[in-house]
């Protein structure tokens, strides 16, 4: 059985925590946070079952821990992921995995040389909604794909270590990374604006892969909530709305079809729309957390890589990075 101590237990913390010891496949043997408050908190909880600790080092150095789980701000994720990598730890690490492509490559480069894993906790990927648009996609039923559109919205949430789009886009780019398995980045647009933040609240990017687009909003400062993506295809169109609580994902029959004119000399063609059936399709029952952790458990027991391991962080930075640079550019 593996045994696991989780890092951070602020924002996120508590999250991660229940999962952990709701999986009774996990060993959860430590808490650690440098506040004293947030580990009276988790005592209230956990009381006797795990220990309690301020001190990063003592885990590091403890030879019965497995797994570290980093749920602490984006700017210590490099220094404390390599810290455990290299005192022997698998790591599970919340996103953004690291705050650039260079460090993220070290870390993947470190787990490889010591037989390590690397768990980013790209949380969307392991939704059921997901896993069911992967089975959609994988099985044909959208045809090619022309486009997504991405809405991640709301109001409050305001951070200072990383921008909205670090926060929020993060998972949008981690869905189309694994529903594509990969596609290929040609061209990066994004604009984004300062409010309430030192980093930017609002930002829109845009991207072009190779055989299509997507555009992804990431909004603090927003007077709804929205958690919406639009995949159009040849065949079938699909809406994801993860703030629907009885229409979560609806796969739409509609679209165009192409006739030839007839006697036509050149390439000329009548489109007519399609509108055909609305259908929701069942889905699976689970938390996307806990399905994350327990993927991650699996990959460590069997010797697999994550579906989101560094490989496919390092894809989503790159975007990011791009998307920064554009942004840097347009405010000059």
């Amino acid at each position: 059985m593996l045994r696991v101590a989780l890092i951070g237990y602020g924002y996120w913390g508590p999250n991660v925590a229940k999962q952990l010891y709701k999986n009774e496949e996990y060993d959860f043997a430590v808490i650690c946070d440098l506040k004293k408050d947030r580990l009276e908190m988790a005592k209230k909880l956990y009381a006797g079952s795990v220990t309690y600790t301020s001190d990063y080092a003592k885990i590091l150095k403890d030879s019965s821990i497995d797994v570290v789980a980093l749920a602490v701000e984006t700017s210590r994720h490099y220094e404390m992921a390599r810290e455990a990598l290299l005192a022997g730890k698998h790591i599970y690490v919340e996103k953004p995995f690291t705050e650039n492509v260079e460090q993220a490559k070290e870390l993947r480069q470190i787990a490889c040389e010591k037989g390590l894993k690397i768990h980013i906790d790209h949380i969307m990927v392991y939704h059921p909604a997901i896993q069911k648009i992967k089975e959609i996609m994988d099985a044909g039923d959208l045809g090619n794909i022309l486009y997504f559109a991405c809405y991640r919205q709301n109001l409050g949430n305001v951070k200072n270590d990383v921008n909205a789009m670090w926060d929020l886009s993060v998972h949008d780019l981690s869905i189309i990374e694994y529903l594509t398995g990969g596609a290929e980045v040609q061209y990066v647009k994004a604009l984004g604006a300062k409010a309430y933040s030192t980093r930017e609240s609002v930002t829109f990017l845009s991207i072009q892969y190779e055989n299509f687009i997507a555009n992804i909003t990431a909004n603090w400062i927003s007077p709804i909530k929205e958690r919406k993506m639009i995949i159009a295809g040849t065949k079938k169109m699909l809406v994801y709305d993860d703030v629907d609580v009885i229409n979560k994902l609806i796969l739409y029959d509609k679209g165009f079809d192409a006739f030839p004119i007839k006697d036509m000399e050149y390439d000329e063609f009548v489109v007519k729309s399609r509108v055909g059936d609305a259908v929701i399709p069942k889905l699976e029952q689970g938390d996307a957390l806990y399905n994350s952790l327990e993927h991650f458990r699996r990959c460590i027991e069997s010797g697999q890589e994550s579906m989101t391991n560094a490989d496919a962080a390092i894809r989503v930075l790159t975007v990011l990075e791009l998307a920064n640079r554009d942004m840097e550019r347009t405010e000059e």
